[in-house]
């Protein structure tokens, strides 16, 4: 018995780009202000770590400034990252291409963009991926 036929989900609709592009742009917001919050705590921590009592090392009470560098910076390039995944999304909306699978050109399907308005891959391909 052969497969059932899958019928693409339609084009996104004008109305619908713009729904999403609002999404992303909300989106990326949220994420600058985190950003710019997450740069303040790299600056405050670097400037405890330059400090004449920056020797934090020995202090059984909590974590080093060390492993507090360690965390920000890698929630800053966490974030720095979902902000290019914005902008490559809000980038194929305008070049025509948002909303289909990058890998097999296929639509990418409505629920999934508005669970990941930056989703690049259809869900087959994304769990392939995982």
């Amino acid at each position: 018995m052969s497969a059932p036929d899958r019928h693409p989900e339609p084009v996104l609709s004008p109305a619908d780009l713009a729904h999403f592009a609002g999404l992303l742009r909300q989106r990326r917001a949220e994420l600058e202000g985190e950003l710019a919050r997450q740069g303040a705590s790299l600056a405050d921590v670097r400037a405890a770590r330059s400090g004449a009592d920056a020797d934090d090392e020995h202090d059984p009470e909590g974590p080093t400034l060390s492993d507090e560098w360690s965390l920000r910076a890698g929630v800053h390039a966490e974030l720095t990252v979902a902000l290019a995944a914005i902008d490559a999304a809000l980038a194929r909306i305008d070049d025509g291409s948002y909303g289909t699978c990058l890998r097999r050109g296929e639509p990418i399907g409505r629920e999934r963009l508005q669970a990941r308005p930056a989703a690049e891959l259809c869900i087959d391909c994304a769990r392939e991926q995982s």
